[in-house]
């Protein structure tokens, strides 16, 4: 099994920096890529941006791209997400995800909330 764990959510003003951070841990052999996820209120989960440890390339939601950066260490299996310019809807709950079979997101954590007030 792989496990995920997420740190460094928490409470910030519109316009303020967080950093996310996600370590993976357990049979890491088996992550393709990490990522980032997230669920506001009332809305359906959503991707935020990833990267693939075979092209090193990231990819970003439209809504994030410009604002957020990924960083990922496939010798550590861990992944970073810089949140710059953070906006009020920004707030919702953030997962980060492991590539498994290169096509499946099938490796979560468990969460870390992050708010933005205005």
């Amino acid at each position: 099994q792989v496990q995920l764990v997420e740190s460094g959510g928490g409470l910030v003003q519109a316009g303020e920096s967080l950093t996310l951070s996600c370590a993976a841990s357990g049979r890491t052999f088996r992550v393709d890529g990490m990522g980032w996820f997230r669920r506001a209120p009332g809305k359906e989960r959503e991707f935020v941006a990833a990267i693939n440890w075979s092209s090193s390339v990231p990819n970003y939601a439209l809504s994030v791209k410009g604002r957020f950066t990924i960083s990922g260490d496939n010798t550590k299996n861990t992944v970073d997400l810089q949140m710059n310019s953070l906006k009020p809807e920004d707030t919702a709950v953030y997962y980060c995800a492991g590539l498994r079979n290169l096509n499946t997101w099938g490796y979560w954590g468990q969460g870390t909330q992050v708010t933005v007030s205005s």
